[in-house]
């Protein structure tokens, strides 16, 4: 599979949306409540989020896309600069300047074909050219399938943080790739 990965830009806002809208779900723990998912999606992920997203000058979103298939979306990401602003993150990321990769989601069709190894190589790529010395996520503990991909690009498991899906609070890893 081709895979080119390109910065976002305002007229991606509704594919975006699109993409989170099958992606976010696939990494919600089991038993999430859907009714909590949907919200998420139709709060945080909706055109309109992205929109805000794509205007924010600490924000970094990179699409990937299969350019053989009229340019399909097959994932993105979304960084974020700056020091962390949960103070159990902040207490475990050593490394500073750091970045949040606060979204990184590939499309069922992209898993296992070397997409998600493509985005990531874009995504720390960027990460490093904000000047960052590390970027660290927060990743369910339950996610192996995301647990072992982090783990094979590099990232360390450095503490925890608390994610909360509607009331439903999870311990989520808390991951760091020093630059």
């Amino acid at each position: 599979m081709t895979v080119t990965v390109r910065p976002a830009t305002p007229s991606d806002a509704a594919l975006l949306a699109e993409v989170a809208a099958v992606t976010f779900p696939l990494a919600c723990p089991p038993g999430s409540d859907l009714a909590d998912i949907a919200r998420v999606v139709t709060t945080l992920l909706s055109e309109e989020a992205f929109t805000r997203y794509l205007a924010d000058e600490s924000r970094i979103v990179l699409l990937a896309v299969d350019p053989t298939a009229a340019g399909a979306a097959l994932g993105y990401s979304m960084m974020v600069t700056g020091d962390p602003d949960d103070a159990d993150v902040s207490a475990v990321v050593a490394s500073r300047p750091t970045v949040e990769l606060s979204k990184f989601y590939v499309m069922p069709q992209g898993h296992g074909t070397g997409a998600a190894s493509t985005l990531m190589a874009a995504t720390v790529e960027a990460a490093r050219a904000t000047g960052a010395s590390s970027v660290w996520l927060g990743v369910n503990q339950q996610n192996e399938r995301a647990l072992r991909f982090y783990a094979k690009h590099g990232l360390e498991r450095v503490g925890t943080k608390t994610f909360a899906l509607g009331d439903d609070l999870q311990q989520d890893f808390v991951l760091e790739l020093r630059l």
